[in-house]
């Protein structure tokens, strides 16, 4: 069979002339659809009934400005639609200037929904009662307004009075909504055509009020000048010429010339509001001018902000009335320059706003911070949380902005680089964010996702990107492909805390994770994960991340409520920390003494747990909200203790011991390089890892354990059983992604706090995480550290007793406890018997225990003669029969 293959025709145009002409088409047929609206305009306007039709015959000359054919053709639209025929008529000339304007041409889509528009206003029409000189049979509304209106008014059971006015309301509900809709608007542009609105009407009243205000003083001043001048002419005819009645009788014309420079009561309504007739002088020392133009500022600038949030021309004057209190004074010599063109102009450039994202609401504790605030009493209480005033706040110089031309012209390029790897879809939605733009692909009918994932790398080298990711959405049917942004906007940790979602949430432990895609604040829960692994390489953001969460707890909770432990192997990152409050001991840098650590905090579990059942309750909440309990009631708690044994019967006495109840903290054990642990105790980080994650979240206890070597030597299969929740920063090849995640994608991050987060339910999102620096950790610490000196907890890094610490090794499974030593003997002897070879470092990897233990079992073995001593070789002979 020959084969053959179909060779695709080259195009007649390149791509950018293809371009140019579909733009000129669209101004074409736009400036069509304007001319066409305003035709049909004037047919509508100089409509007569009297005008000849297909249903009338006159002989008198048509009165429409289009003559008979305009008057044939307004004829049946005022008959079937009556007045909603206009609908049509602003939605040709909307479109057309859109199309030759270029503004949102790409949902021109909607203009098949037009006729809805117009029967929605034909039926709105119908239920207003026409004037006298309305002379047709039908109502406002046409034919078709009239019939629907009847059809409503049988449905709705109510009197036909008040049934055409809830059907008014809601049919007019009902035309708004469609209209935007049908005329393309989007939210972004409604909120900016109400507050262009909003401000022309509070201008417009403004001037009036000002004007009227003028004038009345204006002619207040006269009033008040003639009768001076009446008095101060009767008291020189009635007092004695002196030298200085000419000075007197010149001093009205010396306060007109300067109004500013005399204070007495007579002149004050002129200080208030000049004369029209005064000198001209300078705007700048025109008070009055310049205090009601702070006023109308002022009502524009509180206008805009509750219904349209943030406006950047007005940033510096709502900046300045931030700072005074309310108050804007004039400063001399300041400007006031628009961090970008005037919004309020009628050519400025469309910004791309992502639908979903809002301005960010702000807590309690950041408007509290923003208000001025008197401290009488500086010892109220002996802790304070960090003020937000301590980080730095987010520039407006920062804030990426994207033009909606640049974007639909990404789109169209990514398409062709699709179709030129034999990709087919379309890019349905784009989702601008402050890092990366999501480009939403709806794939082909039979198109394998695996093979559009398989082309990032191709898909940056021909978009010239750093890099490129591609996923699906989950619960959606299209692929996204995510593409760095040309700007990066800095998201910094002050924005994140002073978020609402953060400082009036209800997370017990709430972590500042940074800002999705849409730019929305990402607050997650530890208390919730419970535990979280944090992996990445040198310098992709996650040494900045530790330092993001443990601020974000620091910020959040008291002393008494949470309690951390530090463990920095590196002694580089943590160790700023050392003296906070928050510590329950100093920042643990040692190995060895790592290791104890985590043994001190699975007995400080098991503590709690043989606590929390004797109180009958679940999880630490249910036991502090019982101590609480108990302390508002002033009760102490009671426990049953064993004091000896009767001397008599043997039977063991007991005795009721009260004490004061005490709430448990959170703890939380930060732990910044977990393969250097792995490497110097594997087996008993691992143990006492596992321990804690299976069973600490209920105690309140939680694990952030991060490493830059996302191995599966170090993170082993344990562990990541036992951390559902996990984030990855960038790494370094495909296979160190699906050790930490499970797939691909964390090698195409962008670094730099960049990262994905997997959270329970297995559903990973790209998070941009903030950004913090050293001198605001140090300010940050300095102001804990005001507080006094923390309150360590003993044998945290010392380590327990003997007896304590073998409990401990045996819950572990590391041997010890009552039977430990001597099951681990027995196996040892068995092992030795059956294998015929004994040595310290054969009995630790069979056993799996630590080296001094496997030392102590070989000298107990020789002590017991189960083998000999050692010859010159270190070789010993086996002296048990063979099993």
């Amino acid at each position: 069979m020959a084969s053959w293959q179909a060779k695709r025709r080259d195009p007649l145009f390149d791509q950018n002339t293809q371009a140019a002409l579909e733009r000129r088409g669209k101004e074409l047929l736009g400036a069509g659809l304007v001319i066409f609206g305003v035709l049909i305009a004037m047919m509508l306007g100089s409509w007569s009934s009297n005008d000849p039709s297909f249903l009338s015959a006159t002989d008198q000359p048509a009165e429409n400005m289009l003559g008979s054919f305009g008057a044939y053709i307004a004829s049946p639209l005022m008959m079937i639609a009556g007045y909603g025929s206009w609908m049509g008529v602003v939605a040709a000339i909307v479109w057309g200037l859109r199309l030759v304007l270029h503004r949102g041409e790409y949902r021109f889509m909607r203009a098949i929904f037009v006729p809805f528009s117009i029967a929605l206003l034909s039926v709105y029409c119908s239920t207003i009662t026409p004037g006298p000189e309305w002379e047709q049979s039908y109502g406002l509304g046409g034919h078709f307004g009239d019939m629907m209106m009847g059809a409503i008014l049988n449905i709705i059971p109510v009197k036909a009075q008040i049934g055409i006015r809830l059907a008014g309301f809601l049919v007019a509900i009902g035309f708004l909504a469609m209209t935007a809709f049908v005329l393309g608007f989007e939210r972004a542009e409604l909120r900016q055509i109400w507050r262009r609105f909003i401000v022309g009407l509070i201008t417009a009243i403004d001037v009036a009020m000002r004007v009227a205000g003028r004038g009345a003083a204006a002619s207040a001043n006269v009033a008040q000048r003639r009768k001076a001048r009446r008095e101060a002419a009767a008291s020189r005819r009635a007092a004695a010429p002196d030298a200085a009645q000419p000075a007197d009788a010149r001093a009205g014309a010396f306060v007109r010339l300067k109004p500013q420079s005399n204070q007495s009561d007579y002149f004050e309504l002129e200080e208030d509001m000049p004369e029209p007739e005064l000198i001209e002088r300078d705007v700048a020392d025109y008070d009055g001018d310049a205090s009601s133009a702070d006023q109308v500022r002022g009502r524009i600038t509180d206008a805009i902000r509750e219904r349209a949030g943030k406006s950047s021309v007005l940033a510096a004057v709502t900046a300045r009335l931030t700072r005074d209190g309310g108050h804007a004074e004039p400063q001399p010599n300041e400007q006031i320059e628009p961090a970008q063109p005037n919004p309020f102009g009628a050519d400025t450039q469309r910004v791309v706003v992502p639908p979903a994202r809002k301005p960010t609401a702000h807590s309690q504790q950041a408007r509290k911070e923003a208000e001025p605030e008197l401290r009488f009493d500086q010892n109220a209480s002996l802790y304070e949380r960090p003020p937000l005033s301590l980080l730095t706040a987010a520039a407006q110089s920062d804030q990426a902005h994207i033009s909606e031309e640049a974007l639909m012209e990404n789109a169209r390029m990514l398409e062709a680089v699709l179709d030129d790897y034999g990709v087919k879809g379309q890019i349905t939605e784009v989702r601008p964010g402050p890092v990366v733009t999501l480009y939403e692909l709806e794939p082909a009918p039979g198109l394998k996702a695996s093979r559009v994932i398989g082309l990032s790398d191709d898909i940056a080298r021909s978009m010239s990107a750093l890099s490129a990711r591609v996923s699906t959405v989950p619960g959606r049917t299209v692929i996204g492909i995510e593409l760095p942004n040309q700007r990066r906007e800095k998201v910094v940790l002050r924005e994140i805390l002073a978020a609402r979602a953060f400082g009036d949430g209800s997370h017990p432990l709430p972590l500042a994770l940074g800002k999705d895609i849409g730019g929305d604040p990402v607050i997650a829960n530890l208390a919730k994960m419970p535990h979280l692994l944090i992996a990445g390489t040198t310098g992709s953001g996650k040494s900045v991340a530790i330092n993001t969460m443990i601020l974000s707890l620091l910020y959040k909770l008291t002393p008494d409520e949470c309690r951390l432990i530090m463990i920095d192997p590196k002694m580089l990152e943590l160790s700023v920390y050392d003296g906070i409050p928050h510590l329950l001991s100093p920042v643990v840098t040692d190995p060895k003494k790592a290791v104890v650590a985590l043994k001190w905090v699975v007995s400080e579990m098991e503590e709690r747990y043989r606590k929390m059942s004797k109180m009958g309750v679940r999880n630490i909440e249910g036991y502090n909200g019982r101590v609480r309990e108990a302390l508002s009631k002033n009760e102490m708690f009671k426990r049953t203790v064993q004091t000896g044994f009767d001397e008599d019967t043997g039977e063991p006495i007991f005795e009721t011991e009260e004490f004061q109840p005490e709430t448990f903290p959170y703890i939380v054990v930060i732990v910044d390089e977990m393969a250097d642990l792995m490497m110097v105790a594997g087996k008993e980080i691992e143990a006492c890892i596992q321990r804690l994650a299976q069973m600490a979240r209920a105690s309140g206890i939680h694990l952030i354990m991060a490493t830059q070597r996302p191995s599966v030597d170090v993170i082993t299969g344990t562990i990541k059983a036992n951390f559902p929740t996990r984030i990855s920063f960038q790494v370094t090849s495909k296979i160190d992604s699906r050790t930490i995640l499970g797939e691909q994608g964390a090698e195409q991050l962008l670094g730099q706090g960049d990262m994905l987060y997997m959270g329970n339910g297995a559903r990973i999102t790209r998070i941009h995480g903030p950004f913090v620096s050293d001198e605001e950790v140090e300010e940050v610490v300095t102001h804990l550290k005001s507080f006094g000196p923390p309150s360590y907890k003993s044998g945290v890094v010392e380590g327990p007793e003997d007896e304590i610490a073998a409990d401990i090794d045996a819950v572990l499974g590391l041997g010890g406890g009552e039977g430990g030593d001597d099951q681990l003997y027995d196996q040892a002897v068995m092992i030795v018997a059956r294998d015929r070879k004994c040595s310290t470092s054969y009995i630790q990897r069979k056993l799996a225990i630590g080296y001094n233990k496997a030392a102590r079992i070989v000298e107990q073995m020789e002590e017991q003669g189960v083998v000999s001593s050692a010859n010159h070789v270190g070789k010993r002979e086996v002296l048990v029969p063979e099993v």
